[in-house]
């Protein structure tokens, strides 16, 4: 029954957002509820920013940059949401 328990855990992220994201969002950063098991990739899903993810928006996990979308997310973690950078 241990496994059921594990399942059934919530944890909470805290997900930061800057640019033009924060401005879309309404907010700087959120803190969020979440099943033990979500993906960074998951995540990005309910706040419908996969298109984002694709064109150039970058995830940082306390304050490390990850490719890898599959990535199980942790209790107390904090996600950024980082737009691309232009220069000129």
């Amino acid at each position: 029954m241990e496994g059921v328990e594990e399942s059934n855990r919530a944890i909470k992220v805290k997900m930061l957002f800057f640019g033009p994201l924060a401005e879309k969002m309404g907010t700087r950063e959120i803190d969020v509820s979440l099943m033990v098991g979500t993906s960074v990739e998951e995540l990005a899903m309910q706040f419908d920013f996969l298109e984002m993810l694709s064109s150039g928006l970058r995830v940082a996990i306390d304050g490390h940059l990850e490719t890898d979308l599959s990535r199980f997310l942790h209790d107390a973690a904090e996600v950024a949401f980082l737009p691309p950078v232009s220069g000129g």
